[in-house]
């Protein structure tokens, strides 16, 4: 384990960047996404192989920003015009990949003998998707303007919102005091500030920018605009209750139209560092040594199954008036969990509802979905990798 001191902070880094680099090299050489290499590493240097690293404040601090970074990224590439199109049936594709889920996983656990509150927050774990990963995958293989990729990213925010409220019933639920207009004014403050955002944040964004240039001195102007709106939206969305990352993207949906080449360009150049941290640190919460016994294996097992399979089925489901080709690749694209899973299992941790071999197996099936997923991603949209998908068909 790397030792406290002042050489703490760099030899982290020094380490976080140069295994995910290493390891991303080696999964591209063997015809696996960069990604999926950049997560192992996490696994090797964390506490479950070599225990270099172990998941703390500086590094949850930097995945923080690295996620961040790398929706609003995204962000920049898509045109919020052409997600409003896909609007209907991405709210399709995110409510039925939000129900399917959160019954197959709170059956799995009622049927292995779980209480009802522990049951109900492993489904509550299976329902949002990490947007993150999928659209890491997407953009770096050039398709974020296919079909499929535009339902994807709209269906996994409107799939936060809903995530939100499925998490704030059970939450309730275990405390007893389930209220309404409370729960209600949650899910219309979020509704209606993602809304906002994606429908007007580009004409906005549109009148201000060329202001900046004409009154701004300071260097970098454009930059500095683009970090206080990700920034400010980030706030504005953890204080209504969805996820900062959810801000961080409907910030880049904004400027997807007025940004220049200068700042994509230093935009891309922090992703570049802050990413590994997001990516390393899903690998580094896994705990091998919690499988030792062949019940726990099983039911890991089991759940990892039932998330694969129940979000390309729901979510395919409600992509299914697309054609079976695109069904088949919105329901792959949303399959991982991420960082999501991993937060509502500490959050049931910390209401003492989870058991520990609970909340390893809900990490588990977070990592080996975020793990799967890439590979699943490369396969289906294999035919649109090397022209681009620019189809418009809603």
């Amino acid at each position: 384990m790397i030792a406290h001191g002042p050489a703490a902070i760099p030899l982290a880094m020094l380490v976080v960047l140069l295994s995910t680099k290493l390891m991303a090299e080696l999964a591209e050489r063997l015809g696996q996404p960069g990604i999926v290499g950049e997560i192992l590493a996490g696994l090797l240097i964390g506490p479950g192989v070599l225990g270099w690293l172990a998941p703390n404040e500086l590094l949850s601090a930097l995945a923080d920003l690295g996620a961040m970074f790398l929706l609003f990224r995204v962000g920049l590439e898509v045109k919020s015009s052409e997600l409003m199109k896909v609007g209907g049936t991405a709210t399709l594709v995110a409510a039925s990949g939000v129900a399917v889920p959160f019954i197959m996983g709170a059956a799995i656990l009622r049927l292995w003998g779980a209480s009802l509150h522990e049951a109900i927050f492993v489904g509550a774990s299976m329902v949002a998707t990490s947007v993150g990963i999928t659209a890491q995958v997407l953009s770096s293989k050039g398709l974020l303007q296919a079909v499929a990729s535009k339902i994807i990213l709209a269906a996994a925010v409107i799939d936060d919102v809903l995530g939100l409220l499925v998490l704030a019933v059970v939450s309730s639920l275990v405390h007893s005091r389930l209220e309404i207009l409370p729960l209600i004014g949650t899910a219309a403050a979020a509704a209606a500030f993602t809304l906002i955002a994606a429908r007007w944040g580009t004409h906005a964004m549109l009148r201000i920018t060329p202001k900046v240039d004409r009154y701004l001195n300071v260097a970098e102007a454009r930059f500095a605009l683009s970090m206080t709106l990700l920034f400010a939206l980030a706030v504005l969305a953890v204080n209504i209750g969805v996820a900062a990352i959810v801000g961080a993207f409907l910030a880049g949906l904004a400027l997807a139209e007025s940004a220049g080449r200068r700042q994509r360009d230093l935009v891309q150049g922090v992703s570049e560092l802050l990413v590994p941290f997001f990516l390393a640190g899903i690998g580094l919460h896994v705990e091998l040594s919690a499988f030792a016994h062949a019940g726990a294996a099983m039911l890991a097992a089991a759940i990892l199954l039932a998330a694969v399979a129940s979000k390309f089925i729901g979510c395919g489901l409600g992509a299914l008036g697309l054609g079976r080709a695109e069904a088949v690749r919105v329901g792959i694209g949303m399959i991982p969990r991420g960082e999501v899973g991993m937060v509502v299992a500490q959050i049931g941790l910390g209401f003492g509802v989870f058991s520990r071999e609970a909340y390893t197996i809900v990490v588990f099936m977070s990592v080996a979905t975020t793990l799967i997923a890439p590979v699943l991603i490369g396969m289906t949209f294999r035919s649109d990798a090397g022209r681009g998908a620019t189809s418009s068909r809603v």
